[in-house]
């Protein structure tokens, strides 16, 4: 099947959610955080109230799917907040394909669109952070992303630039 990606906007703010809720990786055998992990400011701060004029993201769709099977978002978070800060002008990113889709190459197409419509919005660069064991590490080097500092034992910022 074909993925269709289209914009991410405010009435996706529920998948939102749940993307968030999966994009939050412990390596395995962990299975995901209680939900409850999406009521921490440090995480709200990455999908609460989606919309802004500033927001960037995008989200595939199957056919015959009900809801849609990942997304790709990044949002500018200021005054030093988020693992993956740089500055006040670089989005930080999120992305997430649902259980079921992964492993089928969704994730690089909808990366590569978030990060096109990122380019034309005139954004310089975007930044994330990837756990050490994440083998999503590999997408987010082919898309561009480079090694950029370590905010925690675990952890890689990683930066994209756009220009």
């Amino acid at each position: 099947m074909t993925l269709r990606i289209r914009p991410l906007v405010a009435a996706d703010q529920d998948f939102l959610w749940d993307a968030l809720h999966v994009a939050l990786w412990d390596p395995p055998p962990a299975p995901l955080r209680p939900r409850e992990v999406l009521e921490h400011p440090g995480v709200q701060i990455y999908a609460e109230g989606w919309g802004r004029d500033t927001d960037i993201g995008v989200c595939g769709e199957l056919e015959g799917e009900a809801k849609p099977v990942g997304a790709c978002w990044m949002r500018l978070v200021p005054d030093r907040k988020g693992l993956a800060y740089v500055d006040d002008a670089t989005p930080q990113l999120g992305i997430a394909v649902m259980p079921g889709h992964q492993g089928k190459g969704h994730g690089g197409r909808l990366m590569r669109a978030a990060l096109a419509q990122a380019k034309s919005r005139g954004i310089a660069q975007v930044a994330l952070t990837v756990h050490t064991q994440n083998p999503a590490r590999h997408l987010y080097e082919k898309c561009g992303f480079r090694h950029a500092g370590d905010p925690g034992p675990d952890y890689r910022l990683m930066v994209a630039k756009l220009d």
